[in-house]
């Protein structure tokens, strides 16, 4: 893993909701994680890698250990990905986007669908403050299922078992057990009971 200046400063700061003002050194080595994650996903997305291979990139581009039950199929793509942590057992399917910088914390046993899109990074509304950025982490339970094509906006925490509907733009946050669907994501179920 590449040594970023202001690596761990920057991490306190996004953890803790602080804003990220453009052109700032904690900008700028988030710029520089940036640049890492494009490294390693170009690695992980160039040709084949075996499942173990999968699990060191993904380690590599995380900073820290993935489980040995974690499963990826590529293409993946990550801004930062040095503010995602993965559960036992996830499943990540092809053509995934993760926006980490805010945080992406995955539950064991989740399965991430096709093109899903994770994102934890708001630009300022004003437009002379544009660049600047607000981070908010986003929390997807236990056993949860996203499927094809999902985006989770930054902020939202998805409940442990929900089921959230291909197509899907979940603009709040989702109870445990609930199945939702739609733009925006509205609740039309729940998931039974085994």
């Amino acid at each position: 893993m590449a040594d970023i200046p202001g690596l761990d400063e920057l991490l306190t700061a996004l953890n803790a909701g602080e804003m990220i003002p453009g052109g700032s050194p904690h900008h700028e080595s988030m710029h520089a994680a940036s640049q890492e994650s494009l490294r390693v996903t170009a690695e992980l997305n160039g040709r084949y890698q075996s499942p173990g291979e999968v699990r060191a990139l993904m380690s590599e581009l995380t900073g820290r250990e993935v489980p040995e039950s974690f499963q990826l199929f590529p293409p993946f793509s990550a801004d930062f990905g040095k503010n995602i942590h993965f559960g036992a057992d996830v499943f990540v399917n092809g053509g995934c986007r993760f926006q980490d910088q805010g945080g992406i914390e995955i539950g064991d046993g989740s399965l991430i669908g096709h093109n899903a899109v994770i994102t934890t990074l708001n630009h300022d509304m004003l437009p002379s403050r544009r660049a600047d950025m607000h981070p908010a982490r986003v929390v997807i339970g236990r056993g949860v299922w996203l499927g094809a094509n999902v985006t989770v906006l930054p902020g939202i925490t998805i409940g442990d078992g929900a089921v959230v509907g291909a197509g899907a733009v979940v603009t709040k946050d989702v109870a445990a057990g609930a199945v939702v669907v739609g733009v925006p994501a509205k609740q039309v179920g729940t998931v039974l009971e085994d």
